[in-house]
């Protein structure tokens, strides 16, 4: 169905991709044992030297199996947060949880969008229920409100993801975003952590400051332009609109989750991507980047086929 591992721009992209990676990674080498900064850059710039191929396979995987390979992305980030949030023992919500993501991504494989909006309503209906079958009633708000909160964050918007990869060149979609992405956060820390000194929001993310917002912007916004041809079309609506949301939303996923773990105490569970944090600090920008970007391509590509008006 889908499987682009052959197609030539398929190839070219990962190409490009892991040559930035690998070249970055050469010239970091001799810098790596500088300071704590430097070798977290390092140890960052490792760790996406492995993850990005199977990053690149999973997207472009054919049929079911890259819709598999995010629901069990999405079930390791739901661990993280019940970790995070003490909840991993309550099973009952947990396993919930874990149906109701696979409901959400079986719903996307048959292409059910009504009902996959529907769900967050039906996944509430359903955990309350848990207190009546357990006949309990002791921290059962919490544990409820959480794990909304949880499915609402980590399951329906962040499969949003699943929906891209259903549009017109979806894998394509997938990865464009992903890297445009991820290249704002790793520029946008980078910098805060050699240059500026104005914080965003010092109580919620001290490492990151207005001025390397304001310099990494820009230059996502120019990686955009410069890979637009994953896009179904190369017009300036298409590559802005995605540089603008990889910005201000994966922003926005990095805040949010920023608040829940300072709230809780926690920063990290773990270690995925060394340098980076726990395996949900990887995802949390795509939290809201993937239904906006979902949604604005769905409506260009809309507006692309509207009858023309004489």
């Amino acid at each position: 169905m889908w499987k682009i591992w052959n197609e030539p721009i398929y190839v070219q992209t990962f190409t490009i991709v892991m040559s930035v990676l690998l070249t970055l990674t050469g010239v970091f080498f001799f810098f790596r044992n500088r300071n704590t900064h430097t070798q977290a850059g390092w140890a960052s710039l490792i760790s996406w030297s492995v993850a990005t191929p199977i990053l690149f396979v999973l997207l472009g995987a054919s049929g079911p199996w890259a819709l598999v390979g995010l629901g069990i992305v999405t079930i390791m980030a739901f661990k993280i947060f019940f970790q995070l949030t003490g909840m991993y023992h309550r099973s009952y919500f947990v396993w919930m949880s874990y149906l109701g993501v696979c409901g959400l991504a079986y719903l996307i494989h048959v292409g059910n969008r009504e009902l996959y909006n529907l769900m967050p309503m039906i996944f509430f209906g359903a955990v309350c229920l848990i207190p009546i079958v357990r006949n309990s009633h002791k921290q059962m708000i919490q544990y409820m409100a959480l794990t909304l909160m949880a499915f609402m964050l980590l399951g329906w918007s962040f499969l949003h993801m699943g929906w891209i990869l259903k549009l017109d060149r979806g894998p394509y979609l997938a990865i464009y975003i992903t890297i445009l992405t991820e290249v704002f956060d790793n520029l946008s820390l980078a910098i805060s952590r050699f240059f500026g000194s104005h914080k965003m929001f010092s109580r919620i993310t001290p490492r990151r400051n207005w001025e390397a917002f304001f310099i990494a912007a820009p230059l996502t916004i120019l990686l955009a332009f410069s890979f637009r041809h994953l896009l179904p079309e190369r017009s300036e609506q298409f590559w802005i609109a995605s540089g603008i949301a990889a910005v201000f939303g994966g922003s926005l996923g990095d805040l949010v989750l920023s608040v829940i773990r300072r709230d809780l105490g926690i920063k990290d569970v773990g270690v995925f991507i060394i340098g980076r944090g726990d395996f949900l600090s990887v995802i949390d920008r795509l939290i809201f980047v993937a239904p906006i970007f979902y949604y604005l391509m769905w409506y260009l590509e809309a507006q692309k086929h509207l009858p023309v008006v004489p």
